[in-house]
């Protein structure tokens, strides 16, 4: 799996989101999302950002709700959705990585047959969100301590949901934590299905799919479906931000 594509000079923060994403190698990227339904983005956050965006997790005023994962069935440990106006950093990201993620996705849907297609640019996405009801910010961060996992699930959230997301590690592993790996299930049709574990440091980035993904057959495409968790933290304290593209009812 050749799913680590790297900014030009790593290291090195851009000016702007649109810089920064801009620095990827898209193709390959494309290939890795397209092959194994995931790719990494290395060092898409700078040490200081992680640390940044990690530290706003007690202050609620930059929140809409707080989830408890055990009351819910979803696993142990708890997350909160940001509200509007989104921090700029992430902000800016949802905003730059979403241009280049809908090719992908509108490929994707041709592939699968299925008819909906994303416009280019993600303001006129959450547009029709907003008026399918979808209003509420979907953006969030994640709090793990030991004996936290997160169960296998699908970040749906309302009838228009985007086929891709963005989750990004914020703590830095057998540092400030062990265990915790982001695991990604495949459903094949008749077959057995395939885990994929991500190997992820601080600032690293995994784009996946949400829901679906096609499949080349013998007899053209096929759909296969996914699914992504958290194994069990062992030690320590995991941050992670998540990026969800399309906003909830």
């Amino acid at each position: 799996m050749n799913a680590r594509a790297k900014i030009a000079e790593p290291g090195t923060p851009t000016n702007t989101a649109t810089d920064r994403v801009a620095g990827y190698d898209w193709d390959a990227l494309a290939g890795d999302l397209s092959g194994y339904g995931c790719a990494v983005l290395e060092k898409l956050l700078t040490p200081q950002e992680c640390r940044d965006i990690a530290e706003l997790y007690p202050h609620e005023e930059h929140f809409r709700s707080h989830i408890h994962m055990a009351r819910h069935g979803f696993g142990k440990g708890e997350y909160r959705y940001f509200r509007y106006p989104l921090p700029d950093v992430l902000g800016g990201l949802r905003t730059a990585l979403y241009p280049r993620l809908a090719p992908i996705a509108n490929d994707w849907n041709a592939r699968m047959g299925i008819a909906a297609r994303y416009p280019q640019n993600h303001a006129d996405f959450l547009k029709a969100c907003h008026d399918a009801g979808q209003t509420r910010p979907t953006p969030l961060l994640l709090q793990y301590v030991p004996g936290d996992f997160n169960c296998l699930h699908q970040d749906l959230c309302g009838d228009l949901a985007f086929p891709l997301q963005v989750a990004i590690l914020l703590s830095e592993p057998g540092k400030d934590f062990t265990g915790g790996e982001f695991v990604l299930t495949e459903q094949r049709p008749r077959m057995q299905s395939r885990a994929e574990v991500v190997p992820l440091r601080q600032g690293d980035a995994v784009a996946f799919a949400v829901h679906n993904r096609p499949v080349q057959g013998t007899k053209g495409s096929y759909r296969v479906n996914l699914r992504h968790g958290v194994s069990r933290v062992r030690s320590g304290k995991r941050h992670t931000v998540g990026i969800i593209f399309h906003d909830a009812k």
